[in-house]
């Protein structure tokens, strides 16, 4: 068994759902100090991070990762169990094989061989970890980038280990994300009995204009960055229960996920004068859950599509498409950030897999990065 398939099985066997890491960042910690690395723990609340670096002053290249997973689901709808990893037609099964234990596990080993290889590098090579990212991502990646603020930790590349491709190892890298902004609207109306609508006031039917305006809005026409933002509906309530009681109250719950053409202040004034236009009498909360990012041609740019050339045989297509990731919270520290990893078509899903493949060719194509990056030796 390869090195990089049995430390990605021990990491699987780990039932590390959000926020328990399960001691594997204990166990990735350890091997990462025998190698030299410089390991903290950042602990906040029930959330474990690890931050391992080797070397000093810039340039300063992370690797980006998380060991929390998913819950499985019904473990009996999986074919073998979730937790206990399983090859099978050239391919290894369970939970967090692919998102991402996979990407955890072959960034520490490049780490491991890089240091091994160039011992007096330039600059600091580190690794950042957390076990909340599938969750909340309030005491992980999030609180790390404020503690690094406060200590004025320089990050100039950030690699990010989740799992980009579409159908090959190396298709696709993120060079962006869209923000995502939440709004959690409450309107108020009057209860009374659907017989005397003239005694009561329907929040469901004082809303419906509203939000048909809203859904139909051209928020923006994005840009050669991004798509043009796009605003979602996930949530409505409202009512008591029968069937002869207009309602008093209607909850609603909203998405923006929205490039660079647009900024959230901009669309939470818009969605509160489309509000007050129709006259609501309405409060709204609002949860932004991360500014977009686009990380424009660069030093790591280049470096990772002639990585995946190199590894792979392949150009990566950019792409700036799918939900957030943590590199969010790194690139306002002005970090340049680029996610590449395994396939992603089986995450969060029943019989999640990564190929046997692509899992042994992730650690070459991480160190290739690094090498690109930190290679060059300094005088010991």
């Amino acid at each position: 068994m390869s090195a990089v398939l049995e430390l990605t099985s021990e990491l699987i066997r780990r039932a590390s759902v959000t926020p328990d890491d399960h001691g594997c960042q204990a166990l990735l910690g350890d091997r990462l100090s025998r190698a030299g690395f410089a390991v903290e723990t950042l602990r906040y609340g029930e959330v474990c991070n690890l931050w391992a670096t080797h070397g000093e002053g810039g340039p300063v290249l992370v690797f980006l990762g998380h060991t929390d997973v998913v819950p499985s689901g019904p473990e009996t709808a999986w074919s073998s169990p979730p937790f206990e990893p399983t090859l099978r037609d050239g391919r290894l099964y369970g939970r967090g094989a692919a998102d991402m234990k996979s990407g955890v596990a072959a960034m520490t080993l490049a780490l491991e061989a890089f240091v091994e290889r160039h011992p007096h590098h330039a600059g600091t090579l580190g690794l950042l970890l957390t076990s909340d990212e599938e969750g909340p991502s309030i005491d992980g990646v999030r609180r790390v980038a404020e503690e690094f603020r406060r200590r004025g930790q320089r990050i100039d590349w950030c690699l990010v280990g989740e799992p980009s491709s579409q159908t090959a190892l190396g298709d696709l890298i993120r060079v962006g994300r869209r923000g995502s902004l939440h709004g959690h609207l409450e309107v108020r109306g009057i209860q009374g009995h659907v017989a005397y609508p003239d005694k009561a006031l329907n929040p469901i039917h004082a809303l419906a204009p509203a939000l048909a305006e809203l859904a139909s809005a051209r928020w923006d026409e994005g840009n050669e960055g991004f798509p043009p933002t796009s605003f979602q509906v996930s949530n409505i309530h409202s009512g008591t229960g029968a069937n002869n009681i207009i309602p008093g109250h209607l909850t609603a719950s909203f998405n923006f996920r929205y490039g660079t053409a647009s900024t959230a202040d901009a669309l939470r004034e818009r969605v509160e004068a489309c509000l007050r236009r129709h006259g609501l009498d309405f409060s709204i909360t609002w949860e932004l859950s991360g500014e977009p990012f686009l990380t424009a041609e660069g030093a790591l740019r280049t470096a990772v599509n002639e990585a995946v050339g190199a590894v792979c045989g392949r150009q990566p297509e950019p792409s700036t498409a799918g939900g957030t990731s943590d590199g969010r919270f790194i690139a306002p520290l002005g970090a340049e950030v680029v996610e590449l990893g395994p396939v992603n078509a089986s995450i969060h899903k029943i019989d999640e897999h990564v190929g046997v493949d692509e899992l042994e060719r992730l650690p070459a194509l991480y160190l290739e990065v690094a090498e690109r990056l930190l290679g060059g030796k300094r005088p010991a």
